[in-house]
């Protein structure tokens, strides 16, 4: 019977249940950090239960961090996740990558750093952005805190299996168009909650020539389309970025036989599908509030076409018609879960090199792990975004969310690689305008957003 690279995958993790009911599936990787793991160990520790497979579960702390000085945590609650992270995976046996460790850093950086994402597993987390490890063709999808509790209790999880879509992905990129300008412009196109109920899957020539890191990027932020997940078929440039790693499979010729088998059968498997032309795609940001409310760079903003819009344009300070040019800036940050990779930096570094930050602008580069970061430094790319006057820190989730303190001012507009432009998303009041590594970097040179398909001056 043909089949989706989904439905593959999940009945290989079927314990039981009937589909349409919730089944019970077994968890090949069960990542963890401090913000959402300190009631679940609690619940283990009240009921007298261990970690089920302490070896099937790695930590790192990210959310918290504060990335200008990583061991000077300032806030009581912060330090007290921190702590109890700590605390709890010594007692439970759990591995994990703390402050100042080599291996510390996002979460969905260092799984897949690290090697521990593979194909064909099934990888869960208490985090939205679970999702981007399915570039590597595994099921990967973000989990509540009770079922973290669950999961580090019976190394399992009750779901209900989603329906699946393909999002075909044609033509070739124009010149310093990214990944991110595609996920931007597929959720610009279909909306916030096209994919609700739905496994994504990205395919497609263009998808195919993809690097990993640009493929992580678009199943990372299929969440802002609603899905339960994005994920991308395993192939050859899958393997190569896996071989080699701290915990890809001893026996790899054998791995990649077993994964080859995973992949989606026929188009018509899918129960959606979608396409997807990139060849007049231009690069992405976003002027409103959500993900979706966002215009290719070379046309001005939309009209008000309801009260979300008008809302949106009265807490972003922009207006109707205005060319997405005219967004001045006072903060970039390049980092997050989303485009805080090796290849998002070195992306964003030749943009910068021999430029210097307009006036007013203040540029956060945050590294989305440690190795990231002792490479960066040894290539040199750090030393070019301090030459173009950026601040260099230290690995976590920095000003991705108001959860430590990079935090954008109110009333500031930033230029940002994240996913998220909610309202307070980055900061009280703060305006976000989500773009890629490119785009961003190119925008704090010019204190405004450019054309970089176009513009010759970087």
């Amino acid at each position: 019977m043909s089949k989706t690279l989904f439905d593959k995958i999940w009945e290989k993790h079927v314990i039981t249940g009937e589909i349409g009911e919730a089944q019970l599936i077994y968890v090949d990787l069960h990542l963890i950090h401090e913000v959402t793991s300190p009631q679940p160990f609690d619940g283990l520790r009240n009921t007298n239960r261990r970690v089920r497979r302490p070896d099937l579960t790695f930590a790192t702390m990210d959310h918290n961090v504060p990335t200008k000085d990583i061991f000077n945590v300032q806030d009581h609650m912060s330090r007290l996740q921190m702590d109890t992270l700590v605390k709890n995976t010594k007692e439970f046996g759990v591995p994990l990558a703390s402050i100042g460790d080599d291996k510390q850093g996002i979460v969905h950086v260092v799984g897949p750093e690290r090697g521990l994402t593979q194909p064909a597993k099934l990888i869960v987390c208490g985090d939205s952005h679970t999702a981007t490890h399915g570039a590597f063709g595994a099921i990967a999808f973000g989990i509540g805190t009770s079922e973290v509790e669950h999961v580090l209790a019976t190394q399992t999880i009750w779901q209900v299996k989603p329906k699946t879509m393909g999002i075909k992905v044609t033509g070739k990129l124009l010149k310093n168009t990214y990944a991110k300008d595609i996920i931007m412009g597929i959720i610009a196109k279909y909306g916030v909650s096209f994919g609700v109920g739905y496994a994504i899957e990205f395919y497609g020539e263009t998808v195919e020539n993809l690097s990993m890191e640009a493929r992580m990027t678009m199943c990372n932020m299929s969440i802002e389309a609603g899905s339960r997940t994005g994920m991308v078929q395993p192939d050859q440039t899958t393997f190569d970025y896996i071989e080699g790693r701290e915990q890809a499979p001893k026996d790899f010729e054998a791995a990649k036989n077993y994964w080859s088998q995973f992949y989606t059968d026929d188009e018509s498997d899918f129960d959606e599908t979608l396409t997807f032309d990139v060849s007049n795609l231009k690069p992405m940001v976003t002027w409103g509030t959500n993900p979706g409310m966002a215009t290719p760079v070379d046309q001005s903003l939309p009209a008000i076409k309801d009260d979300n819009d008008a809302n949106a344009y009265e807490y972003i300070g922009l207006h109707p018609h205005m060319k997405a040019t005219d967004i001045n800036l006072d903060y970039i940050f390049i980092g997050s879960c989303t485009n805080s990779r090796y290849e998002d930096l070195e992306i964003a570094a030749n943009m910068m090199k021999g430029h210097h930050l307009a006036p007013n602008v203040t540029a956060w580069i945050v590294p989305g792990s440690r190795a990231i970061r002792n490479r960066a430094i040894k290539s040199g790319i750090a030393k070019i975004f301090e030459d173009a006057g950026c601040e260099w820190r230290e690995p976590g989730c920095s000003a991705c969310l108001a959860m430590n303190p990079d935090k954008i001012p109110a009333g500031k507009h930033v230029a940002s690689t994240s996913n998220r432009n909610f309202i307070g998303r980055q900061g009280a009041g703060s305006r976000t305008h989500l773009a890629s590594p490119a785009m961003v970097a190119a925008a704090g040179i010019a204190g405004h957003f450019v054309d970089i398909t176009v513009d010759e001056f970087v």
